[in-house]
């Protein structure tokens, strides 16, 4: 059996088993999906998962991409929602208003599925996310085998506060604790998960910690930008670079050993989870809070098999 189709059917049983009757799509016309940035290649195929997944069910999705702009997002979602939609799937342009589209949602009586990240003081009826913790761990975990389990580290995180940045400087750190040998230098938050930043960042931080033999970068753009950071940073030591995401433009770079590590998300299951997700709870069934996927550990010895068939 493909991968694609192992991973899809998993994620597929996982929700019949909560429901074994399932729910009809029958009464679901139309989807609200409000994006936080379409120009990052991991929002974009979880769009394209969606969209795809609903069209075949006969389900229109009305998609907004909000580009990184909380204000943008919440004048986005308050459009949507006069639009007759029957249910939300949102992503979170940010953490500072994260919980103002859901709260609105939800005074309109439409139930709300989180994607990615969460709001704690207003969450969606469920949550569907790759379990970053774990990934991050064993991302983290990676690298610092490849390094002998010692050396100075440099962490680039995702955007401040938000879900995955949380979750995935938790998983690195528990790494890092569980390995004495290895000292964690330096840190620096980015805005966008970009790869320009990954490399203004990884340049700034080289230059003031010349002797670190370990990155790890918070997505998959950073992480670029940080392995280009060593490229031109003169460093002579090998520096081992670890992302997050398994973008479809990253994974091809990582199979020719461009970087060393990395955690494929299921970005079409989780595209196809949260449709799922929103005709159950359109037609009042309750979900678990938080539906976590595994990610996958991916390195150049298995990067081509996730750059032929993208989970």
């Amino acid at each position: 059996m493909k991968l694609k189709t192992m991973l899809l059917a998993a994620a597929a049983l996982a929700t019949t088993a909560l429901n074994p009757l399932g729910a009809s799509a029958e009464e679901v016309k139309k989807i609200g999906l409000a994006v936080s940035n379409l120009q990052a290649d991991y929002f974009n195929q979880i769009k394209i998962g969606v969209e795809s997944y609903a069209k075949e069910k006969g389900i229109e999705v009305i998609t907004v991409d909000a580009k990184n702009d909380s204000a943008t997002q919440v004048s986005q979602v308050q459009d949507l929602l006069t639009q007759d939609i029957d249910a939300f799937i949102y992503i979170p342009a940010g953490a500072a208003a994260a919980a103002v589209p859901t709260r609105l949602a939800k005074e309109a009586g439409i139930p709300v599925v989180n994607v990615d990240r969460n709001a704690d003081e207003a969450p969606g009826d469920t949550f569907i996310a790759t379990d970053n913790a774990t990934s991050a761990y064993e991302v983290c975990k990676h690298i610092i085998g490849l390094a002998g389990g010692k050396g100075k580290m440099l962490m680039i995180h995702g955007q401040k506060g938000t879900t995955p940045e949380v979750e995935r400087t938790k998983g690195c750190m528990k790494a890092i604790e569980e390995n004495s040998g290895v000292e964690l230098v330096a840190q620096q938050w980015s805005e966008q998960w970009s790869q320009a930043e990954g490399l203004n960042i990884g340049q700034n931080l080289l230059q003031a910690h010349p002797d670190v033999s370990l990155i790890f970068a918070q997505a998959d753009g950073l992480a670029l930008g940080a392995a280009q950071a060593v490229k031109v940073s003169g460093v002579s030591q090998r520096v081992y670079v670890g992302g997050f995401d398994g973008d479809t433009t990253a994974l091809p770079i990582l199979a020719e050993k461009g970087f060393d590590a990395t955690a494929t998300q299921q970005v079409r299951g989780i595209g196809r989870l949260a449709v799922d997700s929103a005709i159950k709870l359109a037609a009042g069934e309750k979900l678990p809070a938080e539906q976590l996927l595994p990610g996958f550990l991916t390195t150049p010895e298995n990067a081509a098999k996730f750059v032929a068939e993208h989970p």
